[in-house]
């Protein structure tokens, strides 16, 4: 409806996107604050995709790894608490791989809220965002009415994402870059301005963390994505803004099934996260 095409055609493209392995895989993003995990960014010197993740590992579980063109990798991990001593102990320890930036992601004020209910849907959406519903409450033992309820209250949730993974490399015509902007100010209201300016130019939904929002954009040149990493930097409360051409992108699931067995071990019915 969005496109202004029938159903069918959106099947078909994706299809092919899928044939060509654009597509890599469909997946459920969950910001770490949902299930009351700190966040921590790594900018490093390096493209060693094993290596980087051996050394982020002391430290936290992987959220996601994004090596770049010029030898850079963008990386993220997840962490229960005590940031501070974690970023520490993260310049003491990753001493294989240069750290040219660590900072940490603050929850931008997503709802947590979600019952053991909850948890046991997303658990299974985690493993096939595509499933039908009446596969999940064959899986779950649940009525369908519950399940499409839940999907929906998820849905509703800022901080849980259904969308995919794509391969950079494999995008024809276009140029898929990122754009990390620093904020100073109102996040809320930058990101909307950021919407309303940049949005016909976005690959995917916008990132967001602490004073961080990160744009997925596409474009034809060099120059046109030099001119819209230019033209971000005069949006009002965006304090700088640094380009990112990414070679491949990689989301791990492990501390998200680790995050959901342990809420479920709780006995609380609804799982409340403090979200300062």
């Amino acid at each position: 409806m969005e496109l202004g095409i029938s159903g069918g055609a959106v099947r078909a493209r994706i299809k092919k996107m899928q044939e060509k392995q654009i597509i890599e895989e469909f997946f459920v993003k969950v910001e770490p604050p949902v299930l009351g995990y700190g966040v921590l960014y790594f900018v490093v010197s390096g493209e060693n995709i094993q290596e980087i993740l051996e050394q982020v590992s002391l430290v936290g579980e992987p959220y996601f790894v994004v090596p770049c063109v010029g030898g850079i990798t963008v990386c993220s991990i997840v962490v229960k608490e005590n940031m501070q001593q974690k970023i520490e102990l993260a310049s003491k320890l990753m001493k294989d791989v240069r750290v040219l930036s660590i900072f940490e992601a603050e929850n931008p004020g997503f709802s947590s809220n979600l019952t053991k209910t909850d948890l046991e849907i997303l658990d299974e959406l985690i493993k096939d965002p595509r499933q039908k519903i009446e596969s999940i409450a064959k899986k779950t033992v649940l009525s369908t009415k519950t399940i499409t309820r839940c999907i929906e209250k998820l849905q509703e949730n800022d901080g849980i994402q259904f969308t995919l993974i794509y391969d950079p490399k494999k995008i024809e015509d276009y140029i898929p870059h990122a754009i990390l902007t620093w904020i100073e100010g109102d996040l809320k209201e930058t990101l909307e301005k950021l919407n309303q300016t940049f949005s016909e130019s976005y690959l995917q939904i916008p990132f967001i963390s602490k004073n961080q929002i990160v744009l997925f954009m596409y474009s034809n040149s060099i120059f046109e994505m030099d001119e819209l990493t230019q033209k971000v930097r005069t949006i009002k409360n965006v304090k700088s803004a640094d380009l990112f051409i990414p070679k491949k992108i990689s989301f791990y699931k492990k501390w998200i099934e680790n995050a959901i067995i342990d809420a479920k071990k709780s006995p609380k019915l609804h799982l409340t996260y403090q979200t300062n």
